[in-house]
């Protein structure tokens, strides 16, 4: 049956918000690159971004043979099987792997190490102390994914980034989050990048009814990762365990007892994190604890980045319920007895 996203998004073109049955849509997919590649024939190289998580899964199986190589931020802070499920998925499809790693851990961020190398900080003041909460999610967005995607950039195009651009394939899709939905465009251009999204028109229930028909589901002993024939849709572990693909945690939008549900799984992981946070109160740093909003009054927490699909607003975040405040939901008395510093 066809579905649609129910609104039409503001960044949605002329007939890109219609309703589709998942063949449907899976032909606006290739269209959709077909489209950027044809607006940009200084074109040299499209790669696929997979992070191990769901959407990001399905992006990769249905574009196969349509991008040059798979890209995996490592950013050093996640879960060590999500990096090597991706690994391993490249290698079985017989896929170009880069793994790229952030210049700077996350450690060093955390514990004020990182210092500034532009603006008016430059070589005086770290660029961040402390545990992000979502105040901070901009900084380790820009540092943990960001630069690593911008250096690769480099190494294609080198300063020919008005003759030579590379595409990066991502999995947003309006239907993700609200701030998808206001964000997200089929083809978006950043320099030397163009940003493409060829889920970007596809609903939850699409997405459901393509691992059903993709995924192995026969009552046998699976192969690795599910990957039981040539076309099976891989399948992450982490993702069954956390619901989410676990790449990146470092804690700006995480939800309430998250650690302790990944100590339950992943308990080395999360003594990483302990240890990190025994480190930062030892050095007398008030955002001394992983996932929780730091002591002091910030800013309204800042857009997710474009890979961020697990650092969307969650229940008890100040900004989702801004969203509430702002669609009437909530008084605006409430948003601020709920957001105080001093609630529990």
């Amino acid at each position: 049956m066809p579905d649609v996203v129910p609104k039409r998004p503001p960044k949605a073109g002329e007939g890109e918000h219609a309703a589709r049955t998942l063949d449907e849509a899976i032909a606006r997919s290739h269209a959709i690159l077909d489209e950027a590649l044809e607006r940009f024939p200084q074109v040299v190289a499209s790669f696929c971004l997979f992070s191990g998580g769901n959407d990001s899964v399905v992006l990769a199986h249905l574009m196969r043979g349509r991008y040059d190589a798979v890209l995996h931020v490592n950013t050093g802070t996640g879960i060590p099987a999500t990096s090597q499920h991706t690994r391993e998925v490249a290698d079985a499809w017989r896929v170009p792997y880069h793994e790229l790693r952030p210049k700077h851990r996350y450690e060093d961020l955390v514990m004020g190490r990182v210092i500034a190398s532009t603006g008016p900080n430059r070589g005086i003041r770290a660029v961040w102390k402390g545990f992000p909460g979502p105040a901070g999610h901009k900084v380790m967005y820009r540092h943990l994914k960001d630069e690593p995607l911008m250096s690769f950039r480099r190494s294609i195009v080198g300063t020919q980034g008005r003759l030579r651009k590379v595409v990066y394939l991502g999995g947003m899709r309006w239907g993700e989050s609200e701030r998808r939905f206001r964000n997200a465009e089929a083809i978006d251009t950043d320099g030397a990048i163009v940003w493409v999204a060829p889920l970007v028109h596809w609903t939850t229930a699409q997405m459901r009814e393509y691992r059903t028909r993709h995924r192995c589901h026969r009552a046998h002993r699976h192969a690795p990762h599910r990957m039981c024939t040539d076309d099976a849709l891989p399948l992450n572990e982490v993702t069954e365990h956390l619901h989410m693909s676990g790449e990146c945690l470092c804690g700006a939008f995480a939800k309430p007892n998250e650690l302790d549900e990944i100590a339950f799984f992943y308990p080395e992981v999360a003594a990483r994190l302990r240890a990190l946070e025994e480190e930062a109160k030892a050095a007398g740093l008030a955002a001394c604890r992983w996932g929780e909003k730091p002591p002091t009054p910030g800013k309204t927490a800042p857009a997710a980045g474009r890979l961020c699909s697990s650092c969307a607003t969650v229940p008890g975040q100040a900004d989702l319920l801004a969203e509430w405040r702002e669609a009437g939901l909530i008084t605006p008395a409430q948003y601020e007895t709920f957001t105080r510093q001093d609630a529990a």
